[in-house]
């Protein structure tokens, strides 16, 4: 498989693969500047190789992810998942989302693609996240809550069972949310409150 990002958060990818034994083909990156990372050679231009194979996008911007797999030419790869990561059979997990070390996912959740559920986060059963959403680590979601498109949940945040949260969201870490959050607003606190709107 390819990796697409060879700063910190391809670091992290790399050690999500090599968990499972897993084959990393090729690492690219656009930055000249890092010319290897972890033993592997980094590619600056999109070879074949990039295209033919599975690519997992190890960006952990979110925008700059969909801006990147709406522009990508070649093949996604499944899901991954760390091998001390906890995942239900009932799970669902759409291209590219990635799973890391201790998270634990449990019944009938619905994971969409390009996701980050990041190092120890919890997320209960039957929550729905769409595509590029980033889950921090230690953050937990509670059963039943919805996230949309693009949001960023910051470490260590907690959702109660059955919020709604909307697209491009960002909370903060450490935040306890207990209200349905609507599209680009920005939060933070105990309980969480909402400080300006992106758009």
């Amino acid at each position: 498989m390819n990796i697409y990002g060879a700063s910190g958060h391809g670091k992290v990818i790399i050690d999500i693969i090599k968990s499972v034994n897993g084959n990393i083909t090729s690492v690219y990156d656009d930055n000249e500047n890092i010319s290897e990372v972890y033993g592997y050679s980094v590619l600056h231009d999109l070879k074949d190789v990039m295209l033919q194979r599975g690519t997992i996008l190890a960006i952990g911007d979110n925008e700059i992810r969909r801006k990147v797999a709406n522009s990508f030419k070649g093949k996604f790869n499944e899901a991954i998942i760390h091998s001390s990561a906890v995942v239900s059979d009932s799970t669902r997990l759409d291209l590219g989302t990635v799973i890391m070390a201790n998270s634990s996912i449990n019944a009938d959740v619905n994971i969409g693609r390009h996701c980050i559920i990041n190092t120890g986060a919890v997320v209960e059963h039957d929550c729905k996240l769409a595509d590029y959403v980033h889950i921090s680590p230690n953050s937990a979601l509670a059963g039943n809550v919805e996230v949309g498109e693009g949001t960023h949940i910051g470490i260590g945040a907690v959702v109660i069972p059955g919020v709604k949260i909307g697209a491009w969201v960002k909370i903060g870490a450490g935040t306890v949310i207990i209200n349905d959050i609507p599209d680009f607003a920005v939060v933070v606190g105990n309980p969480g409150k909402i400080i300006k709107h992106i758009k």
